[in-house]
């Protein structure tokens, strides 16, 4: 082997990566492709990440806790790239993009999802918008009957299965969703799943409109409106927030109903202030809802199998990685009714 050989076999073979470098700014950049992984972890090649508010932040500068520059992408899909334990070369797998420490308290008390030192992909590290990550296996979560486009929806569909399981709904329970965006929707859909009556608000019409027409959501209401009026006097036994809105979150407090739950599913940059003696008299509980866990993501899987997810009406676009750049601006300025853009690689 001559010296000109050599130095073309140590050579990092190079990956597209899209990567948002500071606020407002976004481009396509070359980085090496990972050959090898740590020990325990795998290489899987994306094969479709979804974007979301988190990206959409991100582009905007407005994710609290995100440094530049920043690879994007957590709500991925992808196939395995070497056979690796369980693991065989080609599996369709979902991956967990919520890296724990395994150590801290709350990892202890099996709450990975809000571990004190979690690293999410695409926020605290960077993401999947490229041709190929390392993950640990534990994060990676068998999809063979799944399609590549389904695989990457599940991450953010059990954002919403996570905060409806943290408010333990019952088919009696009067639910209210403020944001009917894709978190909103999501978390409709698992809330109407438990048999509890949902109803959403947003200040877009055509968002209310989406969700009647294409998720079967009769009980829509339109910011501004007296929605506490008639059967709904009394207020909501339980409200979820996925408006991304401190405005919005400080205005749902006066729609708990005694004895009710606040879920904050959204997570804003402000302090939240809210009336004391009005809270308490209702003795109401505020839950915050971070991320999703193993148990989620299984959720929505078995739930998308089962045919109870329509993910057609949930997937609004499918665009190749190499034209995003020329649309992610775009889409970040018009999400009026875009429910799940997804990227295929």
């Amino acid at each position: 082997m001559n010296i000109e050989q050599s130095k073309q076999k140590s050579a990092a073979i190079a990956m597209a990566c899209g990567v948002v470098v500071e606020p407002g700014v976004f481009r396509i950049e070359s980085r090496d492709l990972p050959e090898a992984a740590p020990e325990g972890w795998v290489l899987v090649d994306i094969a479709a990440v979804g974007i979301c508010g988190t990206d959409y932040h991100v582009l905007e500068g407005k994710h609290p806790f995100l440094n530049y520059p920043r690879v994007i992408g957590h709500e991925l899909s992808g196939r395995i790239v070497n056979d690796s334990g369980d693991w065989v070369a080609g599996d369709l797998v979902v991956i967990n993009p919520y890296l724990s420490c395994g150590e801290c308290r709350a990892c202890g008390k099996g709450k990975p999802n809000c571990c004190s030192r979690i690293e999410v992909l695409g926020v605290h590290r960077d993401g999947g918008l490229c041709s190929r990550v390392a993950v640990p296996s534990s994060n990676l979560y068998a999809a063979s009957d799944l399609t590549e486009i389904q695989a990457a929806m599940v991450e953010f569909l059990a954002i919403g299965a996570h905060a409806v399981r943290r408010a333990g709904l019952t088919c009696n329970d009067r639910v209210l969703v403020t944001g009917a965006g894709p978190i909103g929707i999501g978390t409709a859909l698992f809330a109407r799943l438990e048999g509890a009556e949902v109803h959403l608000l947003d200040l877009n019409e055509a968002r209310l409109a989406q969700a009647r027409d294409q998720f079967g959501f009769a009980n829509t209401h339109l910011v501004g409106s007296d929605i506490l009026t008639g059967s709904l006097a009394d207020g909501f036994d339980v409200v979820f927030d996925a408006t991304g809105s401190s405005r919005a979150i400080e205005a749902g407090f006066p729609l708990l109903a005694h004895g009710s739950k606040y879920v904050l599913v959204s997570v804003v940059k402000e302090t939240i202030s809210f009336d004391d003696p009005e809270f308490h008299k209702r003795e109401s509980q505020i839950i915050g809802s971070r991320n999703a866990t193993r148990q989620d993501f299984e959720c929505v899987m078995q739930a998308i199998r089962n045919r109870q997810i329509d993910t057609g009406a949930l997937c609004s676009v499918k665009i190749p990685f190499e034209k995003f750049a020329g649309c992610f601006a775009e889409l970040a300025k018009d999400r009026g009714t875009l429910i799940k853009a997804i990227v295929t690689l």
